[in-house]
């Protein structure tokens, strides 16, 4: 499986939700359109405790009022959630990955299929991308500037970008993907 890490950011580079930059309930239909046409190789999601714990307490909730089909996305694929803490997942088709996370992800990617999708899960996504296992960079950039908080690369990491996809949405976000070289 390819590891691809999909963030929402401000235009300053913040994932960190801390203002009202980003509502998961607001739906533009070009945007959610982008998102349902990577779901189609999207085969499992990555997730942190924290992001895993806050998207169980909303997403299957959502069924039947989400108009962006992430809710019925997140329930059918397989979930992997990095946590030494957590013992029962209690959302459907969820795994929990208790070893060294570094192991576990590469394990992960030897899996066969296609996409193992990483969103939110900050701390999980600085160490991923610092041991060199990410495959693919997806940023939807949203047109705030929050001045605070943590950003899509961790400190210290430099590397050179391929662009491989841009998009802009009438709603003022714009979508960007980069392959790392090298």
């Amino acid at each position: 499986m390819r590891l691809v890490i999909t963030q929402n950011m401000t235009a300053d580079g913040a994932v960190e939700m801390l203002d009202g930059w980003f509502d998961p309930s607001v739906s533009d239909e070009e945007l959610a359109a982008e998102q349902r046409r990577q779901d189609e190789t999207c085969d499992a999601v990555l997730l942190g405790r924290q992001t895993f714990e806050d998207f169980r307490g909303y997403w299957p909730d959502q069924v039947g009022s989400d108009t962006t089909g992430v809710a019925e996305q997140l329930n059918r694929v397989a979930k992997f959630v990095v946590s030494s803490t957590l013992a029962d997942p209690q959302w459907r088709n969820s795994t929990v990955l208790a070893g060294d996370p570094v192991e576990e992800v590469g394990r992960v990617k030897q899996l066969s299929g296609n996409d193992v999708v990483l969103t939110g899960s900050i701390s999980l996504a600085h160490l991923v991308i610092a041991q060199g296992l990410v495959d693919e960079f997806r940023m939807f950039v949203y047109p705030a500037v929050q001045g605070r908080g943590r950003r899509f690369f961790p400190e210290g990491y430099a590397a050179s970008l391929e662009l491989i996809d841009c998009r802009r949405f009438s709603c003022g976000v714009t979508y960007v993907a980069y392959r790392p070289v090298g």
